[in-house]
């Protein structure tokens, strides 16, 4: 190594100087003794550079970097061309330091037979539902239907009429009309609409209406009785309007009972007059249509006056085939007892 601080290039003796460098004689000759020194350390930096040089390109070797052709200050910067090269280093050595277990990002992909598998099919709603428990409750016991008869079914139409689900005077028998009755108050009050009477219906309705009076239960009838024919007022008669649609029951001018009626239709009119009962029969059924007609008192041919089940079930919505229909058993059961073989029969508008 050249001692830069001495002077001496190896060729010379201390203190002399090479052929060539005129310019440190120039320099020493033109500046006084007492600094001769400051010549000599300028002349020493270019040596000093080419070690620094010469250090920064052993530094590039040892990190990887390609040393470059260029010469003087340029060659130190380099620094950030080392840093950049040092990059791709790094990023090996962050894969290799990597812990074994480390977990990947990303989750792997699925098995063949995972992604072709169908998927389980769900379970319906409707029958995954256990099916429910047949009710094991035995059902009310009926007490009144279509075709009963009695006092009971008479205080079922009173008290039906009390709350407004029977238009007519009870007659005591259970006939359509009653059970359309029925049905319009069960379904009203949210029970099972059957149209019979059971005990659970019985205990609503009488939980709800009052005991009916004996006018309630038999009125003397449901419609007022005409004024009756002048044919009428004399004797023991049977005094029927078909205007106003009564029988009344007179005695010398005086109406002993009345009762609701009905006649025949067009095809089979109830004929007109005066005539006279010919004939009673109390459990009589009809020959010719094969129908009960008890309580008959016949009066003209085969027309009478008797008890009409079908009159008390459906109302003035039938006719008769020429008899004199009516509705309330009772009242014509007393009838019957009354009227002799021979009282006057009056049939008028």
């Amino acid at each position: 190594m050249v001692d830069t601080d001495s002077g001496w290039d190896g060729r010379g003796g201390r203190g002399q100087r090479g052929a060539g460098d005129t310019r440190g004689a120039r320099a020493a000759d033109a500046i006084p003794d007492g600094r001769i020194a400051a010549p000599d350390r300028r002349v020493a930096l270019p040596g000093r550079r080419v070690a620094a040089v010469s250090l920064v390109a052993l530094a590039a070797l040892a990190t990887g970097c390609e040393p470059g052709t260029a010469t003087g200050a340029q060659d130190a910067s380099p620094p950030v061309r080392a840093t950049q090269a040092a990059t791709p280093t790094a990023a090996p050595s962050l894969t290799r330091t990597a812990p074994a277990d480390a977990k990947p990002r990303t989750a792997p992909p699925p098995s063949p037979s995972a992604s072709t598998a169908p998927p389980a099919p769900a379970p319906d709603p409707t029958t995954a539902r256990p099916a429910p428990e047949p009710s094991t409750a035995p059902p009310p016991r009926v007490l009144m239907r279509t075709g009963s008869e009695s006092d009971r079914v008479r205080e079922l139409q009173a008290r039906l009429r009390q709350i407004g689900h029977f238009g007519r005077n009870p007659t005591g028998y259970y006939g359509s009309v009653t059970a359309d009755a029925v049905r319009s108050f069960q379904a009203k009050r949210s029970l099972p609409v059957t149209g019979s009477t059971d005990e659970v219906t019985w205990q609503r309705l009488l939980a709800m209406t009052r005991v009916p009076t004996a006018a309630e239960l038999r009125p003397p009838t449901e419609r007022p009785v005409a004024a009756p024919d002048e044919r009428c007022l004399k004797g023991r008669v049977l005094c029927i309007s078909k205007n106003s649609r009564t029988l009344a029951w007179m005695i010398d001018g005086r109406v002993v009972s009345a009762m609701d009626v009905r006649f025949g239709s067009e095809y089979t009119p109830t004929r007109e007059g005066v005539f006279e009962v010919f004939w009673k029969s109390r459990d009589h059924v009809s020959t010719l249509y094969d129908t009960p007609m008890p309580y008959a008192l016949f009066f003209s041919g085969g027309q009478a006056v008797h008890y009409s089940a079908d009159f008390a079930a459906n109302g003035y919505g039938g006719a008769s085939h020429g008899c004199v229909n009516v509705r309330d058993k009772k009242k014509v059961a007393a009838l019957f007892d009354q009227v002799r073989t021979g009282d006057k029969v009056v049939v008028y508008w």
